[in-house]
């Protein structure tokens, strides 16, 4: 795991919902490139994937805040890596799962899509976090390099969230829909690996 200093400004905070963590709070620097998942999407999300995460391996591609992994670590996910080329975010994370002692995770500071292929891990992942930046064009190639990579487990579970919803050019076509919604501005789905 990567050790950073600790960070002296944390602006901004979001709460864990539920599982051992509930309640307890994350903070995060105040940078326009962190958007954590809102309570009320990520306790949707997780009455979807709810009888998935115990004992899962998660990926929190494009981390962020960590939200989405942390939350799955608090319900019982087996472990979680968090991807985030930001250092300054990659940081507060570290520092995050530090205070809450956290040690079945890995944060990983480096692009996604060369994560994606340079990642030599032999565990595969039965829930992926795919929440990339909003003004990109990364979530494409993002669901199309994790198909190809041989990281995810069979019927692995992807959660995607973007400002427009989902085109069908983005998603492999071993992907099926399972759930959508759109709250506010957020678009935001759960697909299934049917390989």
């Amino acid at each position: 795991m990567l050790r950073y200093a600790p960070m002296t400004k944390q602006a901004n905070s979001i709460r864990i919902i539920a599982g051992t963590l509930g309640s307890r709070k994350i903070s995060f620097p105040d940078r326009a490139e962190i958007r954590p998942t809102g309570d009320r999407i990520r306790e949707t999300l997780f009455n979807w994937i709810q009888h998935e995460v115990d004992g899962s391996n998660c990926l929190d591609l494009f981390a962020g805040s960590g939200a989405l992994g942390i939350e799955a670590l608090s319900r019982g996910a087996k472990q979680a890596v968090f991807v985030e080329m930001n250092s300054v975010i990659a940081a507060a994370l570290t520092e995050n799962l530090q205070t809450l002692r956290l040690g079945n995770c890995e944060v990983c500071r480096q692009d996604a899509l060369q994560w994606i292929a340079s990642s030599a891990s032999p565990e595969k992942f039965n829930i992926v976090f795919l929440d990339p930046p909003f003004d990109s064009d990364l979530l494409g190639k993002s669901c199309s390099e994790l198909e190809s990579s041989a990281r995810l487990a069979s019927n692995c579970l992807i959660y995607i969230e973007q400002a427009h919803p989902v085109t069908p050019d983005d998603i492999p076509s071993t992907w099926s829909l399972l759930k959508e919604k759109k709250a506010g501005n957020v678009f935001y789905c759960l697909y299934k690996r049917n390989a």
